[in-house]
């Protein structure tokens, strides 16, 4: 059993986290932080929780913190790489489910953060926290950056591909729809349900912060620069990342779908479709499952790989708490055994 607190608890991805911690055998919850609900028990802003968790939001207090094993945050970027050096220095574990520690250059994370990164010496030591190609540097990190929701997506369903060296580097599309909830929880006029819904845009049409994160990532597994047109999208749903992804290849007798299934043979929450099926987003809604499909359509020098997530969970929360797993030595799937909901 480890004692586990959650930083900035108010949002969409930590209600999540809180609602996974909570019915985790091996975990227990004894922080949830918000300086501006402090206070004020969580259940009374999350009623989902009421029977689960009766504790109140309190201050961020480091003194607190360090009394615990692990240390989540789920905050606004710029907020976690405040506090995370002094608990690191005091022993304690960190998972950020915020941007801080995910690009290991500072001056590129400063430009598309727009802050100055206030401490740079841990973007080495911080561990890129996709367990699907990490899991062996994830086991002994102290510090886990957990990936993305559209990065999660893209990088899974385009790794494979690099790895392999079949297909262009240098010519690389992701085409990605991103449930609401992506935007948080703050209140804003795009995400307004008569903004919304009955609609769906381009939104990042110059470039996005997740742009320079998804290529860090691809570059690690490809000989030549990775040039890639990522093009995110709100839609009309609650939650759900959608990604179609297109490469060209550079051989013509590849046996796609057993390239991926051997890649993610054993990958307990990647689950590659039979050829011909598709990913759909309700399908993988409230599980931290990703569904991969891949194909070449008839008469192309294309790949298409398409790829369903949550973005809450498998983007976020869920991927977070696969991570702690594999940190503490537990079992992989231990409060991560959730069946999407349907319809």
């Amino acid at each position: 059993m480890i004692n586990v607190a959650v930083v900035g608890a108010t949002g969409y991805t930590g209600v999540e986290l809180l609602r996974i911690l909570a019915q985790h055998p091996e975990v227990s919850i004894q922080m949830v932080t918000s300086r501006s609900e402090a206070g004020t028990s969580v259940s009374s802003i999350f009623p989902n929780l009421r029977e689960h968790l009766q504790l109140e939001f309190c201050d961020p207090d480091p003194d607190l913190l360090a009394k615990c094993d692990l240390v989540f945050f789920a905050t606004p970027h710029g907020t976690a790489m405040a506090l995370v050096p002094e608990l690191l220095a005091r022993g304690v574990k960190v998972i950020d489910l915020s941007a801080d520690f995910r690009i290991k250059d500072a001056k590129l994370w400063s430009h598309w953060y727009g802050i100055p990164h206030t401490c740079p010496e841990l973007l080495e030591e911080a561990v890129y926290g996709l367990p699907e190609v990490n899991r062996e540097l994830i086991k002994t990190a102290s510090l886990i950056a957990n990936p993305g929701c559209y990065p999660t997506a893209v990088q899974l369903g385009l790794i494979p591909l690099l790895k392999h060296k079949v297909i262009d580097p240098g010519s690389l599309i992701a085409d990605v729809k991103s449930g609401v909830s992506g935007a948080g929880r703050k209140a804003s006029i795009g995400t307004l349900l008569c903004e919304a819904s009955e609609n769906m845009k381009a939104y990042g049409i110059t470039g996005h912060r997740h742009q320079p994160e998804i290529v860090q990532g691809l570059n690690a597994y490809s000989e030549t620069p990775v040039n890639l047109t990522f093009m995110p999208h709100l839609t009309p749903m609650i939650r759900g990342i959608q990604a179609s992804l297109y490469a060209s290849l550079l051989k013509d007798d590849i046996d796609l779908q057993s390239l991926f299934e051997d890649f993610y043979s054993g990958e307990r929450f990647i689950d590659v479709m039979e050829a011909g099926l598709s990913p759909e987003t309700r399908t993988v809604s409230g599980s931290n499952m990703c569904r991969i499909a891949v194909t070449q359509p008839e008469g192309s020098d294309k790949v298409v790989v398409l790829v369903a997530e949550d973005n809450l969970v498998k983007g976020a929360a869920g991927q977070a708490v696969q991570n702690m797993n594999i940190m503490y030595g537990f079992d992989e799937v231990l409060g991560l055994n959730l069946i999407s909901i349907l319809p």
